[in-house]
């Protein structure tokens, strides 16, 4: 069983381009969007690539679940994994969003990286604090 370590920082949202799946007057409605995401701290990542699936429930709230590849580093450890993500959002623009690594997803120095984390994002941030404890088998 690998050691696990609790790592923390920051990220934005460098880009977020959503498109409509189904009539955007009708509720619930579906839509995807794409997102690109920079990461300091304990992950490191100049620029993910993100794809989530949205379900708006009603006016501004709803679930999203999704996939993120992130290149770059954890703790000093260089290579990439994929992140599953799952979450919701509420009226007042707060986001709450769980995610784990997808076991066999590391590369390079992250070969067998396990983990999960998360975020809450709340309306206007520029910067979002994130939580990861994970561990390298």
């Amino acid at each position: 069983m690998p050691t696990t370590r609790t790592t923390t920082g920051h990220f934005t949202f460098a880009d977020w381009k959503e498109e409509p799946v189904t009539p955007e007057d009708v509720l619930p409605r579906l839509a995807r969007a794409t997102v690109v995401n920079s990461f300091s701290g304990g992950i490191e990542a100049e620029a993910t690539a993100c794809v989530y699936a949205i379900a708006y429930l009603a006016g501004t709230t709803g679930t999203f679940a999704g996939k993120e590849l992130v290149g770059g580093r954890v703790d000093g450890r260089e290579g990439t994994f994929v992140l599953e993500e799952r979450g919701r959002f509420e009226e007042d623009g707060t986001v709450h969003c769980s995610f784990e690594v997808v076991g066999g997803s590391g590369t390079g120095g992250l070969t067998g990286l396990r983990g999960t984390g998360g975020f809450t994002y709340r309306h206007g941030q520029t910067e979002v604090p994130y939580t990861f404890t994970y561990g390298l088998e």
